[in-house]
């Protein structure tokens, strides 16, 4: 199912306020309305998504779930009934200047949004019992865990029930992810069907590694002498290995190298982040008196 952008559609912003919206969309529906096309299909699919937008954004609940979920997860969660319950667009378009909706007059012009067909005069159906509330649940996890994944049970209380689910984490599930465990939210009140409950990693604090979306960043100190003459040092990774780096002669201080695919799976497949390797040149606090000796001849050779 592919993500729809309702203010994409209507070609607002997402903080537009209500009169903005509902000012589009009347611009829209009088240019794509059919009786301005007279049977243009183009127009006519243009003008189902318009009205699908106006549905959603018009009603405060609706917007607020399609704002906080996402396209993908409204979709999963609204059905075109849904999407359409309640709507009168025959006020709308009386008040727009049209004569009623444009799918009921004369028989002859009609279309139907998928299966569901929520303008004009449709046989009743009865309505969905109303959803229970979605739950977020926010998930501390080590960074070891988002590399390989791993299990965790988590608690959630409903009112005075308490319910324990174990939870499989995929690989990559890097802070913002969320997994939806759908009919693990509240429940539906009156009998209707739960909530959905959504897992947000939150990443725990690494002594060694820091992480960046998918790539993990480390600090490498080095000697004053790796740095001008150049040198190889071992680097940690987070599997437990070492890798080799070559420093090259007059390395700076705070250089960043890369080392490419040694960072965090990505949670959809298809590789892994990178290792970022930040040198630390160390300055030693006190030389000895045969290094201050030294340091004296090379700077006497113009160093």
């Amino acid at each position: 199912m592919p993500d729809k952008d309702y203010y994409k559609i209507l070609g607002v912003n997402k903080d537009a306020a209500a009169d903005e919206i509902k000012k589009k969309y009347r611009q829209l529906a009088m240019k794509y309305h059919p009786d301005q096309t007279k049977g243009d299909k183009a127009a006519e699919e243009k003008f189902k998504k318009i009205s699908e937008a106006y549905a959603v954004l018009s009603d405060k609940e609706k917007r607020k779930q399609y704002d906080t979920f996402g396209s993908t997860d409204f979709q999963q969660r609204y059905s075109q009934e849904d999407i359409f319950k309640g709507f009168d667009f025959s006020s709308i378009f009386k008040e727009f200047g049209f004569g009623g909706t444009p799918f009921n007059r004369g028989g002859n012009f009609r279309f139907s949004f998928g299966n569901e067909a929520p303008f004009g005069h449709q046989t009743k159906r009865q309505q969905p019992q109303a959803k229970g509330a979605d739950l977020v649940y926010e998930l501390p996890l080590t960074l070891n865990e988002i590399a390989r994944g791993t299990s965790k049970t988590v608690s959630l209380q409903h009112g005075d029930r308490s319910e324990r689910i174990t939870v499989k984490i995929p690989p990559g599930m890097i802070s913002g992810k969320k997994l939806r465990l759908a009919g693990k939210g509240e429940p539906g009140p009156y009998g209707g069907p739960a909530g959905d409950l959504f897992i947000v990693s939150k990443i725990i604090q690494d002594p060694v590694f820091e992480a960046e979306e998918y790539d993990l960043h480390i600090h490498k100190d080095v000697r004053l002498t790796e740095a001008l003459l150049g040198s190889n040092v071992t680097i940690p990774t987070l599997d437990q290995r070492e890798l080799t780096l070559t420093i090259p002669p007059g390395t700076k201080h705070k250089t960043k190298m890369r080392i490419a695919g040694n960072g965090l799976p990505h949670m959809q497949g298809g590789g892994k982040g990178d290792l970022f390797v930040h040198i630390q040149i160390m300055m030693p606090k006190k030389l000895t008196a045969a290094q201050k000796k030294l340091i004296q001849q090379l700077a006497e050779t113009g160093l």
